[in-house]
């Protein structure tokens, strides 16, 4: 692959990469390889009449593209974001003139959306990096290359220039990127270490919700996971769980772990409470997604080092391990 970028012109080129089976590749999914631009992104801007292939206008997403085929991708002008810039405390682990990590608190949303139109990471960030956030998604300054769910707490990257947005971007797109997870799950998953496969897409019976789906009609998911702890013996069992993504869909962990009948602790959307954890749930009002962002690694897009950041798990799941512990017999697997 060859990627150059015009900023002048807000131009990227370059050629379609081979595969491993020397078939070809469909253009959503070669071009947003080769990008850095997501899928969606990349189809948006298709049907906007901005990709040419081989020097002529593109046509459908799905149309297969040999290894060697040039590109063109037309970037329009960033509009302007529509949140604005608010003061709102952030803790970050890490921050240079490309890029910063927020350590985020359970409970604040990533991005303004209905009900949440302000008070977000978006605004805090546009208040703290005042102007300097990517813009290479389409809005001015926005910079979130991946989100969490507001109820999870932990580790988030964001861009601050165009080339750490780009170079972000593709180390998601190849999975390289390296993400832990900390979960307390209901009961104790067997067997007590193993991968979850399966396709995520939006649930048939509620749309509000994700779900398992067929192989081709979802995103291919995998979640790798390892007990840690087995808690809680007396009141039916609940586990500290380390999950590692091999790939990032909208809720997978939370799907993945409810899938194999382990939901998460606390979740309101994927899992019920176990009935004879409710009352210290209730007691230490614990209402979230038990579940923590606690690694991420990547290489610096612009210096190439490696970079490995870790957060502490939040006092508010500290203190319901604190409680699972003294309601059972620890086995440290």
């Amino acid at each position: 692959m060859f990627l150059a970028m015009d900023r002048g012109e807000s131009i990227i080129e370059g050629v379609v990469a081979a595969r491993a089976d020397g078939g070809g590749e469909r253009l959503d999914k070669a071009l947003a390889l080769a990008s850095g631009l997501s899928r969606e992104r990349v189809k948006a801007l298709l049907g906007e009449g901005r990709i040419a292939i081989g020097g002529s206008a593109a046509g459908q997403a799905s149309l297969k593209l040999a290894a060697g085929t040039a590109f063109r991708i037309s970037l329009p002008d960033a509009v302007p974001a529509a949140a604005a810039p608010q003061d709102i405390p952030l803790v970050i682990a890490y921050e240079d003139q490309h890029l910063i990590v927020i350590d985020k608190p359970a409970g604040l949303v990533v991005h303004p959306a209905a009900g949440n139109l302000d008070g977000t990471l978006v605004n805090a960030l546009l208040h703290h990096c005042r102007g300097e956030l990517s813009g290479i998604g389409g809005v001015a300054r926005p910079g979130i290359v991946h989100r969490i769910d507001k109820d999870t707490s932990g580790l988030l990257v964001v861009a601050k220039s165009d080339a750490a947005h780009e170079g972000l971007a593709r180390q998601f797109a190849d999975h390289s990127i390296e993400r832990a997870y900390l979960a307390v799950t209901a009961g104790h998953p067997a067997p007590p270490a193993g991968t979850v496969r399966g396709a995520i897409g939006r649930s048939h019976t509620n749309r509000k919700k994700m779900a398992l789906v067929e192989e081709g009609r979802g995103k291919h998911a995998v979640t790798h996971y390892k007990t840690l702890e087995r808690l809680a013996e007396s009141l039916g069992g609940a586990a500290l769980v380390e999950c590692r993504l091999e790939t990032g869909r909208t809720h997978q962990l939370r799907v993945h772990l409810a899938s194999i009948g382990h939901p998460l602790l606390g979740d309101p959307v994927y899992g019920r409470n176990p009935s004879r954890l409710r009352p210290l749930l209730a007691e230490l009002g614990f209402s979230r997604q038990a579940l923590h962002a606690a690694e991420l690694g990547f290489i610096h897009p612009i210096s190439g080092n490696e970079l490995r950041l870790a957060s502490a798990m939040p006092p508010d799941m500290s203190a319901l391990l604190v409680r699972l512990r003294n309601k059972s017999a620890i086995d440290v697997l």
